[in-house]
C-alpha cells in the first residue's frame, strides 16, 4: 500500500508522478504495463486518494489542490498510454518477424493425393450396374469352402481345390479359403434374397500366381448375376456389350467363344477385338495377331448351383460373368506391366488424378 500524500503537497505529488512515470517506461510487456498501471491509477493509488482527500480540504484550497492533481495525472496518463502504444508497435513486429516467409529459399512441394485407378475402375463399374438398376453387393474375402467351391458346382477333386492353385488357412481342414472369384457372393445373396436378383459384385480375389506382367496373387474381379424368369443368352450378351460400351467406348466390339466352368451351362468366354490393330495385323503383339483379347468369362447359371441356392432351376434361369479389373484397366487405359498396379508407386496413381 502505497504512503498517501496530501493534495496541496506538489513535492509529494511530483515524487510520485516521477515514480509511476519510470515504472511505465521499464514495462517490459503489455501484461506488465497493466499491472503498473493498476498499480498508480487504481482505486488504492496516490493520485486517487490524494483525490479523494480534497473534499476534506478547506474550500479555499481545493482549487490549488484540483489544479496540482490535474497536471500530473495528465502525465502519468500520457505516459502509460504513450509505452502501451510502444509495446503494442513491438508485439506486432514480433508477430511479423514469426510469420515472415523467406521467398527465397527452396519451396517445399507436396504433390496432390491421388486414389488408386483400381479402385476408380471398381466403382466406376459399379455406377454401370446401378445405372441398371443392379444391386452392388460385397462378401468377405476369407470365405468358407462351401461357398467358394461346393455351391458353385465344383467337383470334389477340381483342381482349383488344390493348395497349388488356393490360399487355403491352417489348418487345411477348417475348410476356410482366400476367395478365388467374387462368385460365392451369388450364393449368398440368392440364400439371403432370393430371387429375382440382378447383381454385381466387385471386389478382391486371390489365387496363387506369380507377380508378373499380366499374373498377380491378389487382384480384383467384378461378378454379375441375374436370376430371373425366361432370361436367356441373348440377356447375356446384351448386358456384356453394354458393359464392354461402357468402358471402351461406344465403338467397342465382343465376341463369345465356347468354353467350359463348373457353374454355368452353357459357358462362353468373351473376347473384345483388339484395340491395338483392330483385328488386322497378324503380327500384333497385343493379340497375338488373332485379333482378339480374351476379357472375361460368363454363361448361363448351372441348375445345380440354383439348386444348391434353393432356386428352381425350371421356373427361374440365370447368367453370370466375371471380369478382371486389373485386365479391364490395362484395356482401357493401355498399361502394360500388371508391375506398375501393386507396387505402389505414386507416380502412377497420380496419372488419373481425383475423382470424386
Amino acid at each position: 500500500m502505497p504512503e498517501p500524500v496530501s493534495p496541496l503537497d506538489q513535492a509529494g505529488l511530483e515524487r510520485a508522478a516521477a515514480e509511476a512515470i519510470a515504472a511505465a517506461a521499464t514495462a517490459a510487456s503489455l501484461d506488465e504495463l497493466a499491472t503498473q498501471r493498476r498499480y498508480w491509477t487504481g482505486d488504492q493509488s496516490v493520485i486517487v486518494q490524494a483525490n479523494r482527500a480534497i473534499k476534506s480540504l478547506p474550500g479555499a484550497d481545493r482549487a490549488q489542490a484540483g489544479k496540482n492533481l490535474g497536471a500530473v495525472k495528465a502525465r502519468i496518463w500520457a505516459a502509460f498510454d504513450a509505452r502501451r502504444e510502444t509495446l503494442d508497435a513491438l508485439a506486432s513486429e514480433q508477430r511479423l518477424a514469426g510469420e515472415a516467409v523467406d521467398v527465397t529459399l527452396p519451396a517445399v512441394r507436396r504433390p496432390p493425393g491421388a486414389r488408386h485407378p483400381l479402385e476408380l475402375m471398381q466403382e466406376r463399374i459399379a455406377d454401370v450396374f446401378t445405372a441398371m438398376g443392379w444391386t452392388i453387393a460385397e462378401g468377405p474375402e476369407l470365405e468358407a469352402e462351401w461357398f467358394n467351391f461346393d455351391a458353385l458346382n465344383f467337383g470334389p477333386d477340381h483342381p482349383a481345390r488344390q493348395m497349388q492353385d488356393t490360399f487355403f488357412t491352417n489348418p487345411p481342414d477348417r475348410g476356410l479359403v482366400l476367395r478365388t472369384h467374387t462368385s460365392p457372393v451369388q450364393a449368398r445373396v440368392l440364400l439371403a434374397s432370393g430371387v429375382p436378383c440382378y447383381v454385381a459384385v466387385p471386389g478382391k480375389t486371390f489365387r496363387t500366381d506369380e507377380l508378373d506382367a499380366t499374373h498377380t496373387p491378389v487382384f480384383h474381379q467384378v461378378e454379375g448375376l441375374a436370376v430371373d424368369r425366361h432370361l436367356t443368352m441373348a440377356h447375356l450378351r446384351g448386358t456384356l456389350d453394354h458393359l464392354a460400351q461402357a468402358m471402351f467406348g461406344g465403338e467397342a466390339l465382343t465376341r463369345l467363344r465356347p468354353s467350359f466352368f463348373p457353374f454355368t451351362e452353357p459357358s462362353a468366354e468373351m473376347d473384345l477385338l483388339c484395340f491395338a490393330c483392330q483385328g488386322k495385323n497378324p503380327s500384333c503383339r497385343t493379340c497375338g495377331g488373332s485379333g482378339w483379347i480374351e476379357w472375361g468369362g460368363c454363361g448361363m447359371v448351372d441348375p445345380h448351383v440354383l439348386i444348391a441356392c434353393g432356386v428352381d432351376p425350371v421356373e427361374y434361369q440365370g447368367f453370370a460373368f466375371g471380369m478382371g479389373i486389373e485386365r479391364t484397366l490395362m484395356f482401357r487405359n493401355g498399361v502394360a506391366d500388371m508391375h506398375d498396379m501393386v507396387e505402389g508407386d505414386a507416380r502412377f496413381s497420380l496419372n488419373w488424378g481425383v475423382e470424386i
